[in-house]
Parts: structure tokens; C-alpha cells; sequence
């Protein structure tokens, strides 16, 4: 078997009939799904995986105690069958094409894993499409391209190779946010061939419950429990001097703008903010000066500027006036 789809599901019963949908209707017939319902508590969910899995035993449907995204996946990718691994969110949908294109890179490169792009599916507008700045159509490694570390962290936009996953030793953690900066970032390094594949082939769907829309502020400081323990993944491998420069970009990106930008949407003077800003100085001290800040967008370095002068209303002020 060549693809093992895991799909965790937790009270979803609104889109997960569409997420398995888009599975049945690949044009590549060499996959199995895990239905893994993470301890549903709606009275829906759970028994709406096993009528999906009735009468098709390319589904299997596996029910434990609620740990988290995160611990589910691991329980798919443990009990999964196939050659290769897809981690779909239950809330969703592929390409139709996306397997059978991914089948036949597979067996022209035999790559540890794959990446590719995806759309942004907001209220039916799929419009917006997203793909990483990474060489195209040839194999390489991190060591190859350190760039490959300043892009999308999301488990979904890859597949990977089941006996790599496995033999890495690296597993998401579960009951935390941020689980995939944890884990892709690793899988980044350890991998011996990376192919990108210059396609959209992913939906991801913008609902309010999502963690980048989520209103629970101090849920945030878990990305400094994240970039924690990567940097230490990357101390301990002795890998963090050769890549610092883009370690402290991704820092930038998903502590100093994303994060703070979250917190202070909410609140503009939420403590997280200087706490944000003082990791930054603290682990980063040059981190004014990294490279990568040049490629910011007009954009990101407004908001970067008035981060640093703490002028966190006037940023707050202009998402309001933009209408985010």
C-alpha cells in the first residue's frame, strides 16, 4: 500500500463526511484511511466515523481518550500500513489529483518526504494559494538549502515516508498548540532527500476554532515552549551554529509578528507581548541584524517597526481599520 491518510477527529461532524470525501474521489486508488476519533464529545462525531468506515475497508476507524491533535497522529502514523504518510486535518479536503501525482514523484525519487502547496479555503473562496520558496523538481537536503527552514511549518502540505517518520524517533506532542514547528522543522533536518512539488494540492479551511483565530490569549506563550524545545532539538544535534541565521527568522516570523500580532488583537497590553520581545533579545540578541529581514514585506516590516517601539496600539489601530 502506498499512502496511509490519518485523519484525527475531534467534534468535526461538520466537515468530516467532506475530508473523507475528498479521499474516496483521489484518482489514485493505493491509500487507507485512519479515522482516529480523539475522544469526540459531541455524541456525533464519534459514531460518524464508524458509518463512514461501514462497508469499506480501506477505512479503519480507531477511537481513544481525547490527547490532543497531536497525540492522535501519532496514533495513525503507529498503526498505519502504507509506504507513505498523509496527516489530514478532518476539517479539510484534497485535490483529486493529489495522490496519484505524489505516487508518481514517489517512484521517481524515493524521497524521505514531499512537499507542495495549498489553498486557503475561506467561505468557498479558494482563491488565496500558498507555495514555498523551495527548488523545484529535484531532490536536495537542508543542508542543500537552509532556506527550506523559513517555510510553512504545517503537517499537511507534506507526505512523508513511513519508515523515516518511525526511525527518526520524532513524535507530535499532544495537549499543546503549535505541535507542528515542534516536529516538521526536525523531520526538516533529519531527512536525506526532500523533493518540493510545484503544485497546490491541500484545502485548508478557515474556521473561527482554528488556533491562528482562536481568542485565548495566553495560550500563546506555548510558541516559547516550541521554538524551546527546537532550538534544543538543534543544540543537541549540534546542528544550531550552521542554521541560527534561519532559526532566527522563523522566530521572527511566528514569535515577534505572528505571535505578538494574535496577543494584541486581543489585547494590546497583555503581558505576552514583552515577553515576546525579551526571547527574542534573549536568545537572538542580533536578531535586528539577521539577513532574512531584508525579505520581509512592506508589510511585515511596518509591523516589525512598530513592534519594536512597542507601539503596540498604533498596530492594533491598524488592523482595526483595515477590518482584521
Amino acid at each position: 500500500m502506498k499512502f496511509s491518510v490519518v485523519i484525527p477527529a475531534y467534534n468535526v461532524a461538520e466537515y468530516l463526511e467532506k475530508c473523507v470525501a475528498s479521499v474516496r474521489a483521489q484518482t489514485c486508488a493505493d491509500w487507507e484511511v485512519l479515522l482516529v476519533d480523539d475522544g469526540s464529545t459531541d455524541g456525533v462525531t464519534g459514531a460518524l466515523c464508524d458509518a463512514l468506515g461501514q462497508g469499506d475497508d480501506r477505512i479503519r476507524v480507531i477511537h481513544q481518550e481525547n490527547g490532543g491533535l497531536g497525540a492522535a497522529r501519532n496514533t495513525g502514523l503507529e498503526a498505519a500500513r502504507g509506504e507513505y504518510l498523509v496527516f489530514l486535518d478532518s476539517d479539510d479536503y484534497l485535490a483529486p489529483h493529489m495522490l496519484e501525482t505524489l505516487r508518481q514523484r514517489i517512484g521517481a525519487t524515493h524521497c524521505d518526504l514531499y512537499t507542495f502547496g495549498f489553498f486557503v479555503d475561506k467561505d468557498g473562496d479558494t482563491s488565496e494559494r500558498h507555495l514555498d520558496d523551495l527548488p523545484m523538481g529535484t531532490p536536495f537536503t537542508l543542508a542543500e538549502y537552509p532556506r527550506l527552514l523559513l517555510a510553512s511549518p504545517n503537517a499537511w502540505n507534506r507526505v512523508y515516508r513511513r519508515a523515516f517518520f518511525l526511525d527518526s524517533g520524532v513524535r507530535y506532542p499532544g495537549r499543546v498548540w503549535f505541535e507542528d514547528i515542534r516536529t516538521t522543522m526536525k523531520l526538516f533536518a533529519l531527512a536525506q532527500s526532500i523533493e518540493a512539488v510545484p503544485e497546490a494540492f491541500y484545502y485548508y479551511v478557515v474556521r473561527q476554532g482554528s488556533i491562528t483565530r482562536n481568542a485565548k490569549a495566553d495560550r500563546n506563550q506555548e510558541i516559547l515552549d516550541a521554538f524551546d524545545d527546537l532550538l534544543s532539538f538543534y543544540r543537541r544535534c549540534g546542528l544550531y551554529p550552521r542554521y541560527r541565521s534561519e532559526l532566527c527568522r522563523l522566530a521572527i516570523d511566528h514569535i515577534y509578528l505572528a505571535a505578538s500580532v494574535r496577543v494584541l488583537r486581543i489585547d494590546c497590553r497583555h503581558p505576552l507581548l514583552r515577553a515576546f520581545a525579551d526571547y527574542m533579545q534573549q536568545n537572538f540578541p542580533d536578531y535586528r541584524e539577521n539577513p532574512y529581514l531584508e525579505e520581509l514585506s512592506k508589510a511585515r516590516r511596518l509591523a516589525f517597526s512598530l513592534l519594536e517601539k512597542r507601539q503596540y496600539r498604533t498596530l492594533w489601530l491598524l488592523f482595526r481599520l483595515k477590518g482584521q
